[in-house]
């Protein structure tokens, strides 16, 4: 770390700070030393700053992004997708729907509250990689055990940062989600690279045997009534799989909905809830049968993000109304599920 100790010698100092001086010189140079000395606290952070690029992700269109490198070493393949959530990054980390993909995190600066263990969604981190624009070289909160860099390298995911994660989006949002390739391996070519990322496909790969329990949980804690209701309100595949039982189809969709803050409309109150979501399929609304109701629509992209059937009283939204630390605008009373159930 750079040691506090610093010499600024300024050319004619005498001039630029008399107040008697009438016409006072302007600065036109100064030299800078400082002497260094390595922290035994914190050996690796200040090297951080002025790392050199040591990373690249190579997309399947062919563009060849060079970057910083944190977390594990080595070359792995994903399907890129960008998160849009503000907070939560640990959350996100350990979140087993992100199984075979490259999280990208739209806001620019991660790690600044390092991890802790108390947050973690699921037993490990089931995602390709990590990619952001801004690795905070300190953290600061009571509750941090340590820095995210370590604790992806424990866990052995990649991670890059000092990329321009605005013109990735920009890239993904125009043409979809994009299969590519992370690596710190200079021996590999930019073009084996490429191979790589154009010879891989997440769809079809079995990514639900690997973030599934090995054995059945029972719940042997009473619920509390407040819970004890017989509806589906699920994320994701239960929604899916519901929509697929009543007759509909399902799609991937073109970048998928990750992130905290997709405005949703209740079409039976016309109110509009700001919600959680992270999925990359959708229940195609002209495919369900009559009797189905479209309950909620995505104000994004107009997609099915609720519908019900009321003739077996069942209802189901494409979204998190449990999410934590937020956003809770589409808790119990706003769902309308009672109204659902009772018809």
């Amino acid at each position: 770390m750079a040691s506090a100790a610093m010499e600024l010698a300024l050319r004619n100092p005498s001039t630029l700070f008399n107040p008697k001086s009438p016409k006072p010189s302007k600065l036109r140079a100064f030299t800078l030393r400082c002497s260094s000395a390595t922290s035994t606290a914190v050996p690796d952070l200040a090297e951080k700053p002025w790392k050199t690029s040591d990373a690249r992700l190579v997309l399947e269109d062919g563009s060849i992004w060079r970057a910083k490198s944190f977390g594990a070493s080595g070359t792995q393949v994903g399907e890129v997708v960008f998160n849009t959530s503000l907070t939560g990054y640990q959350e996100i980390i350990t979140d087993p729907s992100y199984a075979g993909q490259f999280v990208l995190m739209t806001n620019p600066h991660i790690g600044n509250t390092g991890v802790n263990f108390d947050d973690e969604e699921s037993r490990k981190c089931f995602l390709a990689g990590l990619v952001i624009r801004s690795l905070s070289i300190s953290t600061s909160n009571w509750r941090c055990a340590e820095t995210i860099g370590d604790y992806l390298a424990e866990r052995n995911i990649m991670g890059i940062y000092d990329v321009d994660t605005r013109a990735i989006t920009r890239r993904l949002r125009q043409d979809g989600s994009l299969i590519g390739v992370l690596s710190t391996e200079q021996t590999k070519s930019d073009e084996e690279l490429l191979e790589m990322s154009r010879s891989w496909d997440i769809v079809g790969v079995d990514l639900i045997s690997g973030v599934s329990c090995k054995a059945p949980h029972e719940w042997v804690d009473k619920t509390h009534s407040e819970w004890a209701f017989n509806s589906s309100k699920r994320d994701g595949d239960a929604f899916h799989l519901l929509g697929l039982a009543l007759g509909g189809k399902t799609f991937k969709m073109k970048f998928g909905h990750h992130g905290g803050n997709h405005p949703v409309r209740n079409l039976r109150t016309g109110d509009v809830e700001i919600s959680a979501q992270n999925h990359n399929y959708a229940v195609e609304a002209a495919s369900l049968p009559e009797g189905v109701e479209v309950t909620h629509v995505n104000l994004n992209d107009g997609s099915c993000a609720g519908l019900a059937y009321p003739a077996r009283n069942i209802m189901s939204i494409q979204y998190h109304p449990e999410a934590s630390p937020g956003p809770h605008d589409s808790d119990y009373g706003n769902l309308g599920i009672s109204s659902s159930t009772e018809r």
